[in-house]
């Protein structure tokens, strides 16, 4: 869930390129402000990725707009969309917005705000949510969203959804001295589970009298919506995306059909054992040759080094090809297993047995890139500094792997890595992109005809 972070501002320093401009960090991130800005000043910080409410926006005059004489006025932000978005303001980075707590003023009293809060909505009024772009209901857009109609009964009420993964960047405290961790490939696809748990197999009546009377054409409706059957569920192999059961794969909605997820679904039947919940990543394309995250346009950048690098287009391919051809066009890894028995209860799989259970059924999983413990010193002694927690350790270990070419295919920069906790009992795992595809990701999302298949769950798969 998006949501602002009243916190400090740290390392002021001068902006390399304005003279009426400062760049100062919160959570480690770059951000630009004014010169007004106090060193530690307490404020409030937004990340990238969130749209400001309109209300909010307009108070504090972030908005662009044009005086009486039809000059530039007020803030950056579009008035539409009001996104926080990475990009490169005269040669620095600037990653998030950091506002004075004044900017609140209008919507709480601000002295009882403290450092570490967490702000979304205020007194009823929107500050600030995650940003979805608008669907466009363009004709030939591609992709692979779903559609599912209203059940009055679960298809498999022990299915459950995989967690969405919070970023690292706001969780340092979770981590401590003598965790076990793995740092993880983050793949830029869509997600998808597949289970082997009881599923809706039809319904039966209480008696027979009922079964006569239901089936009768001569009972009144009035009487039969009083009939009320029983499910029946049986073992079976069930598929939805991150928040979405599948009833079957070609059913329309925002991007088409779920073709494309089928093949990968049935790629876990006969191999699973009863109980068993599988969660994995889609990449590279549908059937059909779209490719399944919308492509970036790198050259909007203005970053002559990584168009060099990554050359012109975004595709996120990962060793996929659209033709099918000498490559498969999508391909599946599992980031995650779980057991659930029939009451419902959840085991968590530790990665290095979900690892094992993937080599049985020949199946591919996310790349580990780093496992180990994080040291039981006090003092955690970094390249260039000295961390003084767990947190701050294991933030460092992710930025050695988590910018750079994407370790499959090679052609894209990766989106970033994930950061897992092994030695809790239940799934504890933080996200850290790097700046790059941020950047990227903003520019993708001003451009696309529609959201990426993630956020067409959030905008539309929640009514299915």
């Amino acid at each position: 869930m998006y949501c602002a972070y009243v916190t400090r501002i740290h390392n002021l320093r001068k902006h390399t390129n304005a003279d009426r401009l400062l760049c100062g960090e919160c959570f480690g991130n770059t951000v630009i402000v004014d010169l007004g800005t106090d060193p530690d000043q307490l404020g409030v910080y937004f990340p990238t990725d969130g749209k400001l409410g309109l209300e909010f926006a307009q108070k504090n005059d972030l908005l662009r707009r044009k005086d009486e004489n039809g000059a530039p006025a007020g803030g950056y932000l579009d008035p539409e969309k009001r996104n926080i978005k990475a990009l490169k303001l005269r040669g620095e980075k600037s990653d998030g917005l950091f506002l004075p707590l004044s900017c609140l003023a209008s919507f709480t009293d601000i002295k009882k705000l403290q450092e570490g809060d967490t702000i979304s909505v205020l007194n009823g009024i929107t500050i600030c949510e995650k940003y979805i772009p608008a669907v466009k209901r363009a004709s030939g857009s591609g992709g692979g969203g779903n559609h599912v109609r209203k059940r009055s009964d679960p298809i498999s009420p022990l299915f459950q959804e995989h967690a969405d993964t919070e970023q690292l960047a706001y969780n340092l405290s979770a981590f401590h001295a003598g965790d076990l961790v793995e740092v993880t490939l983050k793949m830029h696809g869509t997600s998808q589970r597949t289970g082997y748990l009881p599923v809706l197999q039809g319904y039966k009546y209480r008696n027979r009298m009922e079964k006569r009377l239901y089936e009768s054409r001569k009972t009144p409706n009035v009487i039969r919506s009083k009939i009320k059957r029983a499910p029946i569920y049986d073992w079976g192999y069930v598929t939805g995306t991150r928040r979405v059961v599948l009833g079957t794969f070609d059913e329309g909605g925002y991007y088409g059909n779920n073709a494309f997820r089928e093949k990968h679904a049935k790629v876990f039947e006969g191999k699973l054992y009863k109980g068993e919940t599988v969660y994995y990543e889609v990449v590279g394309f549908t059937d059909d040759g779209t490719p399944i995250m919308n492509p970036g346009n790198n050259s909007k950048l203005n970053d002559k080094e990584f168009t060099k690098q990554y050359g012109k287009t975004t595709t996120f391919s990962y060793g996929c090809a659209p033709d099918g051809k000498e490559h498969p066009k999508s391909n599946l890894f599992v980031y995650r297993m779980t057991m659930t028995n029939e009451d419902g209860d959840v085991v968590e799989y530790p990665p290095d047995f979900m690892r094992y259970r993937c080599e049985q059924m020949g199946v591919k999983y996310v790349p580990l890139m780093y496992r180990g413990l994080i040291p039981e010193e006090e003092i955690f002694t970094g390249t260039s500094c000295e961390l003084t927690n767990a947190g701050e350790w294991i933030k460092t270990k992710a930025e050695q792997y988590y910018d750079g070419p994407d370790p499959v295919g090679h052609t894209h920069v990766r989106e970033g890595v994930v950061c897992r906790i092994v030695n809790r009992p239940k799934f504890a795992a933080y996200k850290h992109k790097n700046f790059a595809f941020k950047a990227l990701e903003g520019l993708i999302k001003d451009t696309a005809a529609a959201p990426d298949m993630e956020e067409a769950q959030d905008v539309g798969e929640q009514n299915g």
